[in-house]
């Protein structure tokens, strides 16, 4: 499916968010900013996936769950670290 959307339905929703208050926008912005997050998640989830017969067949360890969990926690740690308080 084309993710793009056509230019009459650009131009409805266009005109349906011209009528929000400021605060409604607000909150149209971040529902878009979550899609496109989880969009990209989805998209890294499929490369890994695409890539596992090859890591497999290399004969790379697998890696277990709390490996993985301890991943995730200090990559966010790092970003915490990184955003402005």
């Amino acid at each position: 499916m084309d993710p793009r959307i056509n230019a009459s339905t650009e131009d409805q929703l266009i005109a349906r968010i011209r009528t929000l208050t400021p605060q409604q926008v607000a909150e149209v912005e971040d529902f878009v900013e979550f899609l496109a997050a989880r969009a990209g998640k989805r998209s890294a989830l499929n490369r890994l996936l695409d890539i596992a017969p090859a890591l497999e067949t290399a004969g790379a360890e697998p890696i277990r769950e709390d490996e993985i969990a301890a991943e995730i926690e200090a990559t966010r740690a790092e970003r915490r670290t990184r955003q402005p308080s």
